[in-house]
């Protein structure tokens, strides 16, 4: 066998990159390579259609194993990472027996949100009541003005238990920044504070207590780089300002924890956490710390909000699958699965379920947690590490010479980049370069949604001191404005009709129609679709018979010269007349009065806000 191994990789004789590259340009036949080919990312950096062996030379993230310094393949020699369910508490009891089942259906790290005025040790001891704290990680995430009072509760009550603390993981996520970013107040204080939750979780060697939130971004619709590159900088932050306050490097880097997003864009998430551990633990070793273990990061992964959708909302299934096992794969410590409801309604016991059983599928069936980084050594994704880690660096070099993260959240720098990359990244789900299945793509054409959506509003119940108003991250979602539009036609009471009056070449006429189809039916309409015409006029007079609104020509770019403004005139104003497609006779056609064009760049938002307001207003 080895040598019939042998015989056959001889047949094939390594090819040079020259020679690739002789024959892509061969086969581009005088196209450019770089236009055609080359992706031009969003994260401020280029992506080839090929690498090679070669492309790593030189490369950092190649010399390390796991468990090694830089600590980009992994902190630890092995990939079991926890599965996190979280619960918001408003019953203490209810919350405590949800948490106890959880505990025997495959969760091992709960995350309990707590409002602030419900604090107090009784409520703890209800909500921990049965729960072994050295067997499950236990977080906590409540009001900031509350974290050094839970902490001393926390530590009360696993000492009254006769915990072993050493043995008891968790963390309190004191965020210095939420409320700035959030709620546009400003927190002079937040060293003091930050120092006394600090002071406090020495009671808790194995809470952490303070948090990095760069889920904020990725919910916020920020690209992977400014994510990472803004995520360094709020850590750097917190270690700047605390040992100056007087702790040591290590206390303050061994109780951070960096919660992330994970976006939909698979290799670069996986890329992205990589560099995440690789530029941490450059940055902690500048502060030379005692021990090299304070370099480690701890990294929690959530799945995105942003890219999350009410209309076709089983999809979002599909996309939570996809982003846990970036995370999974990239070796994070934690993953919280968000349930596919999750953006219009209170989860329920089904939705949860299917959640959790996402990454439990992972580990029990799949065994992404029995291999450590099985990324690595691919030339793709090496090179997307470092090229992240590079547009990352600089934005974080950047907003250290504007006076490090705090500064440039006050000034809104940070948020207004944020903000201009949600805004992008709409207007290309507007004009369809980024896809969201079941919205701006292959809609369900007969679902409705208005009744199944719940309205929720969470505070947090507590006030800044010195606040002032700086601009705060904008949440909406990248489905939010077709979502919109729909639900108006659908609360309009009336429903508008798009017929298809498909005529001539066959392969035109069906791939047009379909196109229409989907463009019209993110809207809501109905649609009516057909095999085709012999006749211009009596295609329109099946579209009248129809009581169509609009009447889509769906046709070759040769014929409609001669079908469009036929339809144009059997139409007369009856309906509204769209051609499907970009013909070279568009300038003809619209001198004749025919302007409403549909085609791949068109941007299908504004085109379809148009029709609603002409045809539901």
């Amino acid at each position: 066998m080895a040598e019939s191994k042998e015989k056959l990789f001889s047949e094939f004789p390594p090819v040079s990159t020259e020679e690739w590259m002789a024959k892509i340009t061969a086969d581009l036949k005088g196209a450019p390579f770089e236009k055609k080919l080359v992706w031009r990312t969003s994260e401020g950096f280029n992506v080839n259609p090929f690498y090679r062996a070669e492309d790593l030379e030189g490369l950092n993230t190649t010399t390390s194993l796991p468990g090694e310094f830089p600590y980009v393949r992994g902190t630890k020699k092995d990939n079991d990472w926890k599965v996190r369910q979280n619960i918001k508490v408003s019953d203490f009891k209810a919350a405590n027996e949800k948490a106890l089942d959880l505990l025997q259906k495959g969760v091992d790290s709960l995350g309990f949100c707590i409002k602030g005025d419900e604090v107090n040790a009784a409520n703890i001891a209800v909500l921990l009541e049965g729960i072994c704290p050295q067997a499950a990680e236990l977080n906590f995430n409540t009001c900031i003005c509350k974290a050094e009072e839970l902490i001393n509760i926390l530590a009360a009550y696993l000492k009254e238990k006769g915990a072993d603390l050493e043995k008891c993981v968790g963390s309190v996520g004191f965020d210095a920044f939420k409320k700035s970013l959030l709620k546009g107040k400003e927190m002079e204080n937040w060293v003091e504070c930050a120092a006394a939750v600090l002071k406090a979780g020495q009671a808790l060697p194995r809470y952490k207590v303070l948090a990095v939130n760069a889920c904020y971004f990725s919910d916020a619709g920020s690209y992977i780089t400014q994510e990472l590159g803004y995520a360094l900088a709020w850590g750097n932050e917190l270690i700047a300002k605390l040992t100056e306050a007087g702790f040591t490097v290590d206390e303050v880097a061994k109780n951070i924890k960096f919660n992330f997003g994970i976006s939909a864009n698979y290799f670069m998430e996986i890329a992205k956490f990589r560099a995440a551990r690789w530029l941490w633990a450059e940055i902690v070793a500048a502060y030379n710390p005692e021990c090299k273990c304070a370099a480690k990061i701890a990294l929690h992964a959530q799945t995105s909000e942003w890219n999350m959708t009410i209309y076709d909302a089983h999809v979002n299934m599909l996309r939570t699958q996809t982003e846990a096992m970036s995370a999974a794969i990239a070796g994070v410590d934690s993953i919280t699965v968000h349930p596919f409801d999750m953006v219009y309604r209170t989860s329920d016991d089904f939705s949860e379920r299917i959640a959790r059983n996402q990454q439990l599928l992972l580990k029990e069936e799949c065994h992404f947690d029995k291999v450590v980084d099985p990324s690595a050594g691919s030339y793709y994704v090496e090179v997307l590490t470092n090229s992240i880690a590079e547009v990352a660096w600089n934005l974080f070099l950047e907003t250290e010479e504007k006076g490090g993260f705090y500064a440039a959240v006050k000034a809104g720098d940070v948020q207004n980049a944020v903000n201009a990359s949600n805004a992008a990244r709409k207007k290309a789900v507007a004009t369809r370069r980024e896809i969201l299945l079941g919205t701006n793509q292959y809609p369900n054409f007969t679902e409705t949604a208005a009744e199944k959506i719940q309205c929720e509003a969470d505070s947090c119940g507590c006030a800044a001191t010195g606040a002032t108003a700086i601009p705060v991250l904008d949440f909406s979602r990248g489905a939010a404005e077709f979502e919109e539009l729909r639900l108006a036609t659908e609360k309009s009471g009336k429903t508008p009709t798009v017929f298809m009056l498909t005529i001539g070449n066959l392969a035109m006429r069906l791939a047009r129609s379909q196109f229409a189809s989907n463009f019209f039916g993110c809207a809501g309409y109905k649609l009516i679709d057909n095999l085709g015409f012999e006749t211009v006029e009596a295609g329109v007079e099946a579209a009248l018979n129809a009581n169509a609104d609009i009447v889509v020509l769906c046709s070759s770019d040769d014929e409609y010269a001669e079908y469009a403004p036929a339809a144009y005139k059997a139409l007369d104003g009856k309906a509204t007349l769209v051609v499907a497609g970009a013909p070279a006779c568009m300038d003809e056609l619209k001198a004749q009065g025919i302007d409403q064009f549909i085609h791949v760049k068109s941007n299908v938002l504004e085109t379809l806000k148009a029709f609603n307001t002409k045809l539901i207003k």
